[in-house]
């Protein structure tokens, strides 16, 4: 089964697009070689982009404050699993205290480094980041693997508390819906809303075919399309099984 997501509001698309750089970053930092470290240099350099928004701090941490406050509530509701909550709640206070430990802007130490500058200037020219631009940075990639592993850490490392609060929010997130079977009748499926509402739709389907999503606060409408790798998408023309999760902090 394969799972697409779409966020329904700024707040969480930016989330998302957090935990797939950080991902993506940790990735090649584990790489160790010079290709896969300049691949993770690299999606630092987006991360540092990505953050750059002043109030993404206040958010995670306002966001964690009310998850904490409303399961905490649960803890004398024999339905919950105590040992459970108990260790979600150790999560989110574990992040908390991190985030409020951060000190200043998330990621300023990277955007006020003049070497990333450098890279970041060169980054988006195609090929600009060749030896004979980049001498210096030719001369990092050819440290040592353990001294770039080390350099890469100490870069990271004052932005790992927003992976962890950003990983714990999306997980209470995707933890907080309930699958739902639905058919897309020739390709197309329309869902009104009534009321309900949702931060982040996940689908799950099987198929040969990618979904197409846009939804308002009265209804969500899917289009199925059959990917082509020579030409643009086009529409599904048969019924399509798939699995519909709302979720919702």
């Amino acid at each position: 089964m394969t799972v697409y997501e779409f966020p329904l509001n700024e707040r969480i698309r930016t989330w998302l697009r957090l935990e797939d750089l950080f991902d993506k970053t940790l990735y090649f930092v584990r790489g160790g070689d010079a290709r896969a470290h300049h691949a993770a240099l690299l999606a630092v350099l987006e991360l540092c982009d990505v953050t750059v928004r002043t109030e993404l701090k206040s958010e995670l941490i306002q966001e964690l404050d009310r998850q904490k406050t409303s399961l905490e509530e649960l803890r004398n509701n024999p339905a919950v699993d105590g040992t459970r909550l108990d260790a979600v709640l150790a999560s989110i206070t574990t992040s908390l205290a991190e985030m409020h430990a951060i000190s200043g802007k998330i990621g300023q130490q990277i955007r006020d480094n003049e070497w990333f500058s450098g890279i970041k200037s060169r980054a988006g020219i195609p090929g600009g980041t060749c030896s004979f631009d980049l001498p210096a940075y030719h001369y990092w990639l050819n440290l040592p693997s353990g001294q770039r592993d080390r350099d890469l850490m100490e870069w990271l490392t004052p932005i790992l508390p927003l992976k962890n609060a950003v990983d714990v929010v999306l997980r209470l997130l995707r933890d907080s819906g309930h699958r739902s079977r639905h058919t897309a009748t020739q390709g197309l499926f329309q869902l009104m809303l009534g009321g309900r509402s949702a931060q982040l739709l996940r689908l799950m389907l099987d198929t040969d075919c990618a979904p197409e999503v846009s939804a308002n606060k009265y209804a969500v409408n899917i289009r199925f399309l059959i990917p082509d790798r020579a030409q643009k998408p086009r529409s599904c023309d048969r019924d399509v099984d798939f699995e519909l999760t709302f979720c919702n902090l």
